[in-house]
């Protein structure tokens, strides 16, 4: 695998970023601004400090102490199968935040749901399903507002058809999904490997915007998401979806955070695009693109019903915004849709954050999970640096 600046966001150098990187010493945060590197390590000891202050960006400028760090070497080092230990490399951007997901936000990726809930998780009928639904649905559900009355009414109607479906409720009713993805600690940056349970034989990415949201409940800036699913799992029972979602290296983040301030804000994630390529040791090429805008509950709605009175993440969190898309080309067989295979290169980009590029392998092939909160604790105070 090979990663160097295209990587990066086209605007790199105008932006204000923060990144986590592992070193010899340990972990530590970095921030970019104009391309230059800071430390912030020293000021705040954890992502989750640093991004509870109201201007992370400003921050940067105020208490980042400027380093020396080789971003073509940081970026190549970050490839699990070039990575030399004794060198930093790039980790998921966050530390102690919780890593929060919503689903079923978009409407392409809603009727996918339902397509695996009638499919009760079998593959192969996909195809006729897919036409069945849209038969019946069609894309008017692209334009309802959840919860309005207008969505009532639509769901009244499938309702009376033997069509209703819990993914519907989720996907037009008042209240989203918001689920735990991963432990906090437990997300892959890029170039680490991605995990498919082997149990599982269907499975695919879910690109996604995600954002980084701070203890007090404001969205501090975005990242780019793989929220890896096992379609086969959920699909026969959505009281699965722990089993299809949280395995090992299933979430990924990165490559960095994007901050906002006066050049990048969230309207700049609502007109975004964003895409997946995926690319396969057999030869098998796909490439497909969304975009974010096209969302059903705006970026902040999603946010409020995650943290505020009623729930509270005191070290912040990350939430996965949901898929615009659900990869369905077929790969062999006519109608078997889209799985993953190992090997696969996932590929997750978007202008003005970047890419976010992994390597799929079963999740016990992939490195375990071992580095946690209390590792990273001990490691602040072996160094002597701030800790919560």
């Amino acid at each position: 695998m090979r990663l160097d600046r295209t990587c990066l966001p086209a605007d790199f150098a105008a932006g204000a970023f923060a990144a986590r990187i592992m070193t010899p010493d340990g972990p530590g945060i970095v921030g970019f601004l104009g391309a230059a590197a800071f430390d912030m390590t020293s000021a705040y000891g954890t992502m989750a400090q640093w991004l509870d202050r109201d201007t992370p960006a400003a921050c940067i400028r105020h208490h980042g102490a400027p380093i020396a760090l080789d971003l073509d070497a940081l970026l190549a080092n970050s490839a699990h199968d070039a990575r030399d230990p004794a060198k930093p490399w790039l980790l998921a951007p966050i530390d102690l935040q919780a890593v929060k997901a919503a689903g079923v936000t978009y409407v392409r990726s809603m009727l996918e749901r339902v397509i695996e809930e009638r499919c009760r998780g079998d593959a192969s009928r996909a195809e006729a399903v897919r036409a069945e639904v849209r038969a019946i649905i069609g894309d008017d559900l692209a334009n309802l507002v959840p919860g309005s009355a207008e969505a009532m009414k639509v769901k009244a109607a499938l309702v009376e058809k033997g069509w209703w479906s819990q993914y519907l409720e989720v996907g037009i009713g008042a209240d989203a999904e918001i689920f735990t993805k991963c432990p906090p600690m437990a997300a892959v940056g890029i170039g680490s490997k991605v995990g498919v349970h082997p149990n599982s034989a269907w499975s695919n990415p879910e690109p996604e915007a995600v954002m980084v949201v701070n203890a007090k409940g404001r969205i501090q800036g975005a990242t780019l998401g793989n929220d890896v699913n096992l379609r086969d799992v959920e699909g026969r029972s959505a009281l699965l979806l722990g089993r299809a979602k949280d395995n090992n290296a299933s979430a990924a983040l990165g490559p960095m955070i994007r901050l906002f301030d006066e050049g990048f804000t969230l309207e700049d994630i609502r007109r975004a695009e964003i895409t997946l390529t995926i690319r396969g040791t057999d030869g098998f090429t796909l490439e497909e693109s969304g975009a974010i805008g096209s969302i059903s509950r705006d970026p902040t709605a999603l946010v409020g019903q995650m943290i505020g009175a009623h729930h509270q993440y005191p070290d912040g969190a990350v939430l996965y915004l949901g898929t615009p898309f659900s990869p369905s080309k077929d790969r062999g067989a006519a109608g078997m849709g889209f799985t993953h295979k190992e090997g696969d290169v996932v590929r997750i980009a978007s202008p003005r954050l970047g890419a976010l590029v992994n390597e799929v392998d079963r999740t016990d092939a992939c490195p375990p999970w071992v580095f946690g909160t209390g590792a990273l604790f001990a490691s602040l105070a072996r160094r002597g640096l701030p800790r919560p």
